[in-house]
């Protein structure tokens, strides 16, 4: 008999080959499997998971249901090999989170954010046009913060107006286009750094030392620039508000608008933009359409005007 510790390799070896991301199933799976080995099941049932869960459950309700999802995946997988697997049903695990509605910035907003950012106190000069530079590429590009910073210098290629994203989220590379407004002061930015600094580093953006940012530092700077014009509560920390992620949410909004607006078809469009923003499926760009309420009343005249078009003919 082939134990579940082997599917669970055989598995993750066929996701691998599609290019599925591994790090959560697997971190997931394994502690799964091994207990699924230790109970001695032959087979895979929704009873065995909710022993897994009874014995291990501390977490909380939104942790189990993305555990349980995983599990589902393994299980959907495994049953096409042993039929007596069971596969966990969906709503096994009620989970009532939801994903929070985004804020979009105005033009106005996002200048009074990349202008305060370049006030920063920066000794060097290279701290405040660090941070002003990456705010604005996340308004016009809709990097993840985490995209940006992970840049080195070599995937800035400012003549061809493209970037290179080797640290995605998903684990793919995938290359973004930018206008030559951008091109102008990403090289603006770069001469200043390297005026400064000399041609030594190999991150893209970098603070006062020449050391890359952080994911930490720039969520926490983008908060106090925030609060700086008075759009954050002032608390310590990130305080409560829009979110350094909202710039990206921004761009996304904003180009789906742009495209209702001219006319164009969305439905051809957001292919590109499902490209642009790294995301391996299109449902997560269409939902931008119902989280933001003017894009869904358009969506929803845009639909009813091709309803009556479709009666009339």
């Amino acid at each position: 008999m082939t134990s579940y510790a082997d599917r669970l390799d055989q598995y993750l070896a066929e996701r691998r080959r599609y290019g599925g991301d591994l790090a959560s199933s697997s971190l997931i799976l394994r502690p799964f499997i091994i207990f699924a080995d230790a109970e001695g099941d032959e087979w895979i049932t929704t009873d065995l998971f909710l022993r897994w869960k009874d014995r291990f459950g501390a977490a909380g309700p939104h942790t189990w249901a993305i555990r349980l999802s995983i599990v589902r995946g393994f299980a959907t997988w495994l049953q096409g090999i042993d039929p007596r697997t069971e596969v966990p049903p969906r709503g096994l695990i009620p989970n009532r989170q939801r994903r929070q509605r985004p804020y979009i910035y105005t033009v106005d907003e996002i200048v009074r954010i990349v202008t305060e950012a370049a006030r920063l106190p920066s000794p060097r000069g290279v701290r405040g046009a660090s941070y002003a530079t990456l705010f604005g590429l996340l308004a016009v590009t809709g990097l993840r913060i985490g995209e940006a910073v992970a840049l080195d210098d070599e995937d800035v290629d400012l003549d061809a107006g493209l970037l290179h994203v080797s640290h995605a989220k998903n684990g793919r590379c995938r290359v973004v286009p930018f206008l030559a407004c951008t091109a102008e002061r990403l090289r603006a930015y770069r001469a200043l750094r390297n005026r400064v600094l000399g041609d030594l580093p190999t991150a893209f953006f970098v603070g006062e030392n020449g050391r890359r940012l952080s994911i930490h530092m720039a969520g926490y700077t983008f908060a106090r620039v925030r609060r700086n014009i008075a759009f954050r509560e002032p608390k310590a920390g990130r305080g409560r508000g829009p979110r350094i992620h909202d710039l990206r949410h921004t761009m996304a909004s904003m180009t789906i608008l742009d495209w209702f607006r001219s006319g164009r078809d969305p439905d051809r469009e957001m292919y590109k933009l499902s490209t642009w923003l790294g995301h391996t499926d299109p449902a997560g760009t269409y939902w931008y359409i119902e989280a933001v309420p003017e894009l869904l009343q358009l969506a929803s005249e845009r639909a009813q005007r091709s309803f009556g078009e479709g009666e009339g003919s």
